[in-house]
């Protein structure tokens, strides 16, 4: 018996090591880590910021590809062991992020998750590969984002369902789960923490295997 049906996971930050707007930042990465800070903290709406960041990158498909690759190089140890184990015993999982969607899809693909079980920012390009705008309807570009993305798809997430995440976006969908796990292994976000049901502290998602299977 699990204690999760369905298990959602971050990206940033909780999946990879990584923050991938900031490694998009180049000649931006001050100003750009600034706002995702803020953003993160609950400082400041997630969308003051998301399309002030896009609009100073303006990420081609190519950047979008290395930074998918750079994911992968740096996930959280024991990563792909954890997904596969939770799918082995029948757990649905998600990857839902405000990150952008090449990126996050290449990395959930590489841990076996299907790109349809991918929630992410879609970015759109000219034919040359250069960029050409985001989806600025997607709920994920917006604060409570991940909440309403969550509702939207609770026909698909079988209850109990369960977030493992690192930023106040994450924990902004406590509402509509039945347990928030906030991941501190990379970065530590009191605020964040002081509102989850548990706290991984390790630099490793391990402890989510005894969380939803009562072992690691």
């Amino acid at each position: 018996m699990t204690s999760a049906r369905t298990v959602i996971f971050d990206c940033d930050s909780t999946l990879s090591a990584v923050e991938g707007i900031d490694e998009l930042a180049i000649g931006h990465r001050e100003e750009v880590a600034r706002l995702t800070a803020l953003a993160m903290a609950g400082a400041i709406p997630l969308e003051e910021v998301y399309a002030r960041r896009l609009d100073l990158i303006r990420p081609s498909r190519a950047e979008l590809e290395r930074v998918g690759a750079l994911y992968v190089e740096r996930l959280v140890p024991d990563a792909p062991r954890v997904i596969r184990e939770l799918q082995q015993a029948g757990v649905i999982v998600r990857v839902l992020s405000g990150g952008l969607a090449p990126a996050v899809r290449h990395v959930a693909a590489h841990l076996g998750i299907a790109a349809t079980a991918v929630g992410a920012v879609e970015v759109y390009f000219s034919p040359a590969g250069q960029y050409a705008g985001f989806d600025n309807a997607s709920p994920l570009a917006r604060s409570g984002g991940k909440r309403d993305w969550i509702v939207a798809n609770a026909s698909e997430l079988p209850r109990p369902v369960m977030l493992v995440g690192d930023g106040i976006t994450d924990l902004e969908a406590r509402p509509v789960i039945d347990r928030f796990i906030a991941f501190a292994g990379i970065v530590s976000r009191p605020e964040v923490i002081g509102q989850a049901d548990a706290v991984v502290t390790e630099r490793s998602l391990a402890p989510v295997l005894e969380l939803v299977l009562g072992h690691r």
